[in-house]
């Protein structure tokens, strides 16, 4: 899902490029997370990381229970995991697509994720850190989409822009795929956040329909703001915004109720509709499938407004003595660390990579595309 809507907005030269750097980041990934990642995360209680306890998966059985999610079996809890570190990863390349060397974006995600994504992890969902502070994440709001956002952003600018942009037309090529890809995106959603329960239980049921709500309600207000704005609702607008309601919902999955999911949908959709117009502009970078305006604004939105919404008052899950003000500060400090940490890892990791291999393709290998450039082959035939 995420390769082909991220495919689809490139264009015709770079589709399979994009598709690969997709399928091989997960590839990959889900192979470190056996290794060592998994280990690093859910074993050990250090406020960064875990301990090795279970590298290589080590004292697991097939009768091991999660201790993180002791309703499942831990094999099923180390896999479902997997998934959300492989594609955290698969997220940043959006922003940096149609320009970076394949060798360099595989060699940026293994050390963005042993040295970002694992910690992030851990300090949210393995009793690190932001755990102990009370940062609610149900599904990744900060984990996955602020973190993968800020990797994304440091990376547009330091690899730069692409040859031609603002001069050149950049449109997407294939809206369709773009929106099959959304789609796909959208019901694989529903894995990972009423999955997030660990149970086939209400918690999930909640999870599942605040996954439906919150979306359509983005969807249609990203495209409500795009008539008012540009005259016309696009394809490519109802795309973007399912998938701002989909990041936006994703902290607050199975603590808010669902009216709640509606609103921060309706807030979503236009607050990443201006992350990919008015604040791309005023950031002056090429983030080319726009990772931080939906991924980081959307995370951002529904990171900080899972401390309103998940007060019983007004619907949410929460305990009795619920503070909206001290969650939403603790919250809103859950933000600036996964900015901050995503933002220094990314950068010494990407100079790093400029520094040995380099990061960037030479200008031919660009003009050409990188389909023909770097893979040998071409995704369709003319």
């Amino acid at each position: 899902g995420l390769a082909l809507f991220y495919g689809g907005l490139g264009r015709t030269k770079n589709m399979l490029s994009v598709l690969m750097q997709v399928f091989v980041i997960f590839s990959v990934i889900t192979i470190l997370w056996a290794i060592y990642g998994y280990s690093l995360t859910f074993s050990g209680a250090g406020s960064f990381y875990g301990n090795l306890d279970k590298l290589f998966l080590r004292g697991i059985a097939p009768d091991t229970l999660s201790s993180a999610l002791s309703t499942i079996p831990e094999y099923v809890f180390v896999a479902f995991q997997s998934t959300f570190a492989a594609i955290t990863c698969a997220l940043i390349v959006g922003a940096f697509a149609e320009r970076m060397k394949f060798s360099a974006v595989m060699l940026f995600s293994v050390l963005w994720f042993t040295f970002s994504y694992v910690p992030m992890a851990h300090m949210v969902w393995g009793g690190g850190l932001l755990a102990q502070d009370g940062a609610l994440d149900f599904a990744g709001g900060t984990v996955v989409h602020i973190n993968a956002a800020m990797a994304g952003l440091v990376g547009a600018y330091l690899v730069g822009k692409r040859i031609g942009f603002g001069r050149e037309s950049m449109a997407p090529h294939s809206l369709t795929l773009t929106m099959v890809g959304a789609s796909l995106l959208w019901v694989g959603w529903f894995g990972f956040n009423a999955g997030s329960a660990g149970a086939a239980n209400g918690v999930a049921g909640l999870a599942f329909i605040n996954t439906i709500l919150a979306t359509g309600a983005a969807t249609v207000a990203w495209i409500a703001g795009e008539a008012l704005l540009k005259g016309k609702p696009s394809m490519l607008g109802a795309a973007s915004g399912a998938v701002a309601g989909l990041v936006a919902v994703t902290p607050a999955a199975g603590l808010i109720g669902p009216m709640a999911a509606i609103v921060l949908g309706l807030i979503a959709g236009p607050a990443c509709l201006w992350g990919v117009s008015g604040l791309k502009h005023m950031l002056r970078v090429d983030d080319a499938f726009d990772v931080f305006g939906v991924h980081g604004v959307g995370g951002i939105v529904g990171a900080i407004l899972t401390g309103v919404f998940a007060a019983p008052s007004l619907g949410g899950t929460g305990a009795a003595d619920f503070s909206i003000a001290s969650q939403v500060w603790v919250q809103t400090y859950s933000v600036l660390i996964t900015i901050a940490w995503s933002g220094i890892v990314s950068l010494i990791a990407y100079k790093l990579i400029d520094l040995t291999i380099g990061l960037r393709v030479s200008e031919e290998q660009e003009r050409a595309g990188l389909d023909i450039s770097a893979h040998g082959e071409s995704a369709y035939r003319y």
